[in-house]
């Protein structure tokens, strides 16, 4: 997942090396970071081991939470071509309490510079706590939408996919505008999407607008009706 880019943000995701560990954790685990951008099929694996691994530990713990990012896109019934790590959302609230519990169960926590996420180490897996999306906190309500799916056999709350593009358009930014990332997952879920209700949340935001628009031409969702206007026409 990514947040909104600004003029003062520096790259999205820290290496692991560049974090300070959590209190009572060990120092940093290193990984091998995948060459390419598309993954092999082994670390797509690893990818959704180390989720279904956390996913598990989370759930027994009864810790309220939904995956999220690119393992959620593929529990949807997206392609196997998972992103360099997992994301789960869980709310600020509980963010100590997980942090503990993933402790307790042997894995790694760090405290990143960025103040909306924890970072842990699973399997050789970064995995991202994300307690806010686009400056927005992760809510009960939006935990509450999270419906429950396999996970490669592990069921788990997994963000709807409306929540999940309402993130990644409320992401876009003049500084960070990557359409070609997300539209695959806009068209792979297209039928699943409340898009009349992204467009009331998203429209009038000029990146998401752009992406829409889009989206219409590709036919990938219909065009927007003409906006409702009030008659000019006195009382009879």
């Amino acid at each position: 997942m990514r947040q909104p880019a600004d003029d003062h943000a520096t790259g999205r995701r820290a290496g692991v090396s560049a974090l300070r560990p959590a209190d009572g954790d060990r120092g940093p685990v290193p990984r091998r970071e995948a060459a390419h951008e598309d993954l092999p099929l082994d670390r797509n694996q690893a990818i959704l081991q180390a989720a279904k691994q956390v996913g598990s530990t989370l759930k027994k713990a009864e810790h309220p939470f939904a995956l999220a990012g690119s393992v959620a896109v593929y529990a949807h019934g997206g392609t196997q071509n998972l992103q360099h790590d997992v994301d789960f959302c869980i709310r600020p609230e509980d963010a100590d309490a997980v942090a503990a519990t993933l402790r307790e169960a042997g894995l790694t926590v760090y405290t990143p510079p960025e103040d909306w996420l924890l970072k842990a180490d699973c399997l050789g897996q970064q995995v991202d706590l994300i307690f806010e999306l686009a400056h927005e906190p992760v809510t009960t309500a939006l935990l509450d939408r999270a419906r429950d799916l396999s996970v490669d056999s592990v069921l788990m709350p997994v963000l709807s996919p409306t929540d999940l593009l309402r993130g990644l358009l409320a992401a876009f930014s003049e500084h960070h505008c990557d359409f070609g990332a997300v539209l695959p997952i806009a068209r792979t879920l297209r039928e699943k999407i409340d898009w009349e209700a992204l467009r009331r949340d998203c429209g009038d935001d000029p990146m998401p607008a752009a992406f829409f628009f889009i989206l219409e031409r590709l036919e990938i969702i219909p065009a927007a009706g003409p906006p409702a206007t009030a008659s000019k026409e006195g009382p009879r």
